[in-house]
């Protein structure tokens, strides 16, 4: 599986890979915005950042019957991607009435690092994720690696322990 947060730098990617090859699914993790789903389309394999219906509408409208995960912002950032916790069960039924693969809820940990308020919005994604009855509880970095497998993870995001920082 290969997780990207940046549409250029997934296509970028993409084109390298030998097409005669097998190729691992692709994940976009990233916000996401209406264009970049038009741009995306057929190199995803899963949304992991949808996080409002304009966006699943997009999703199914290019990609039909799509897996996607919902976003929810659980920390309550302001400047964080995902819905609020009360808005995922509305998403959730605009998915199944757009025939798209809902697999599950992804969150991103308080920018602060702070582990109380880190385990505090792990908790509201596992809570989303087991009320919907979804398998999939994407939440966790390499940073807060530790709290999201307390809390119950079945995804994490480690490319920072793998790669190294991100260089921007």
């Amino acid at each position: 599986m290969i997780g990207e947060n940046y549409a250029s730098e997934l296509l970028t990617k993409v084109a390298e890979l030998d097409p005669a090859s097998v190729h691992p699914a692709i994940h976009f993790i990233g916000r996401l915005q209406s264009n970049k789903v038009r741009r995306l389309a057929k190199t995803v394999d899963v949304w992991e950042s949808v996080d409002r219906i304009a966006l699943l509408d997009e999703v199914a409208k290019r990609r039909p019957g799509a897996t996607v995960l919902i976003q929810v912002n659980a920390t309550g950032e302001a400047h964080k991607g995902g819905c609020s916790p009360g808005e995922v069960e509305a998403l959730a039924e605009r998915a199944a009435t757009l025939n798209l693969n809902l697999d599950g809820v992804m969150t991103v940990g308080p920018t602060d690092g702070d582990l109380p308020s880190t385990r505090r919005a792990f908790e509201v994604a596992r809570r989303l994720t087991d009320e919907l009855g979804l398998p999939t509880c994407s939440m966790g970095m390499t940073a807060d690696l530790d709290v999201a497998l307390e809390a119950g993870t079945t995804r994490v995001r480690i490319g920072s322990a793998l790669f190294g920082d991100r260089r921007r």
